[in-house]
């Protein structure tokens, strides 16, 4: 037996365990106050198994619910800082999760040990947390993935608490592993089997990032029965466009990553593009990085770019190494490649003084884009030519940038799409989540 099928064996088994010491401990139920009560306030458990600083649409929920009166508990592991507003809200208390002992995460502990040694501290973590220290919530809502074991705790602690669960689709589970192991691996299809399960019985309602997503679940193997509603991802008010050129340089000179690539910047010699990754097997950063190989080879010589990658994830070093290996073999003539993990508010000002944007969900700095188009969501979120641009390849990508950024073009189709990113940043976060969410929590009709 692989050292994955007995992590997922030994999430059963924990959550067995954990299930039968909770059924003898029960914690508190949700009780819905009487109509005379006079108390009409949503309270609203929200779990991210990861970083609560890194998970940026999980503190956009919290924000929105707390803005409209409800009690938020919002549960994570507490490692980076999260929005200002969280910590200073009378209605969010945070609460982090305890991160497993270093023991279990030092690499020279064989996996097949560690693994599920850390799936079994998780489940009680969060048996713990849900049932205990965060009183019984109206809702849980739950990021996916990751699905293991959080699902399933989040089931049973649903059905123990009388609270609603819903589920917030960011991807699926399995195919995320299968990016790590190989789709063939035995424990992506339980892993599949065990996510599809879970989607089928525990949702009181469904959350997707598009459309897409939302068909898909409706479909086999999915086959969602339970509602589903579409909230796409829009920018938060702490995403703004530039306000003057003097802000800009405000900016660019205040960062340390920016600092010495200011005046060349603020000058138009350079160009500042922006991308932000968790480092992981199914965010192929390499794509970006032969493209940025193929423009450096163009000729005439390229307009030089300062590229700011912004994250952190498992691949974060192996693609550093990466990235200094190919700027020592002068691979990468005229091209900056920095890595940083900043604030909020650091990411938020760096956005509005980029020049353009290697992902989708920049428009609230009225920034432009270039975004993989393979993506079936691909249309919803980017409208071609006129705010952004899609590739699909490497090379596609070196064009895009050699287009955007030529010396022949003068800028003027960067210039127009930066008028369409401009009018797309109109759109904004609070007026999506009250249109779609609001009516669910029964905060707007």
């Amino acid at each position: 037996m692989s050292a994955l099928a007995i992590i997922l064996w030994t999430t059963f088994g924990g959550l067995f365990i954990a299930t039968v010491t909770v059924l003898a401990l029960l914690p508190s139920r949700y009780e819905k106050p009487s109509a005379t009560s006079g108390n009409t306030s949503v309270s609203v458990q929200i779990l991210v198994l990861g970083d609560i600083g890194r998970s940026p649409r999980m503190q956009y929920h919290a924000l929105s619910i707390a803005r409209h009166g409800g009690t938020v508990h919002l549960i994570g592991y507490d490692e980076s800082p999260p929005h200002p507003d969280l910590l200073t809200s009378p209605n969010v208390t945070i609460h982090g999760l305890a991160t497993p002992p270093k023991i279990l995460r030092s690499p020279s502990i064989p996996f097949i040990i560690s693994g599920p040694l850390k799936v079994l501290w998780q489940v009680c973590t969060l048996l713990y947390v849900l049932g205990y220290q965060a009183p019984a919530s109206t809702w849980l809502l739950v990021q996916n993935p990751p699905s293991i074991p959080t699902l399933a705790i989040s089931f049973v602690m649903s059905i123990l608490r009388n609270t609603q669960l819903m589920i917030d689709w960011h991807n699926y589970g399995w195919t995320i592993l299968a990016g790590t192991k190989g789709p063939s691996h035995p424990f992506v299809a339980l892993s599949k089997a065990y996510e599809i399960a879970l989607a089928n019985t525990a949702p009181s309602a469904n959350i997707t990032v598009s459309h897409a997503m939302r068909h898909e679940l409706r479909g086999p193997p999915y086959n969602i029965q339970s509602p589903i509603v579409t909230l796409h991802d829009r920018p938060a008010s702490i995403f703004q466009p530039l306000s003057s050129e003097s802000e800009r340089e405000a900016i660019l000179t205040a960062l340390p990553t920016t600092a010495p690539f200011a005046a060349s910047v603020l000058e138009g010699k350079t160009k500042l593009i922006v991308s932000s990754t968790s480092w992981t097997p199914d965010e192929d950063f390499s794509l970006l990085l032969d493209a940025l190989v193929s423009y450096a080879k163009t000729s005439p010589p390229p307009v030089p770019i300062v590229a700011i990658i912004t994250g952190k994830g498992p691949q974060k070093a192996s693609y550093e190494a990466k990235i200094e290996a190919l700027q020592a073999a002068n691979q990468l003539p005229g091209i900056v490649i920095q890595t940083a993990w900043l604030s909020i508010a650091d990411y938020a000002g760096l956005l509005r003084c980029a020049d353009l944007g290697v992902l989708v969900d920049m428009f609230g700095s009225g920034l432009p884009v270039v975004a993989y188009s393979a993506y079936a969501s691909f249309d919803e979120l980017v409208k071609e030519r006129l705010n952004g641009s899609g590739f699909e390849t490497a090379d596609e990508l070196a064009a895009l940038l050699a287009q955007l950024f030529g010396r022949e073009w003068q800028g003027e189709e960067l210039a127009a799409l930066q008028r369409g990113a401009m009018y797309e940043s109109k759109l904004r976060w609070d007026e999506e989540w009250d249109r779609v969410l609001g009516r669910v929590f029964g905060f707007t009709e």
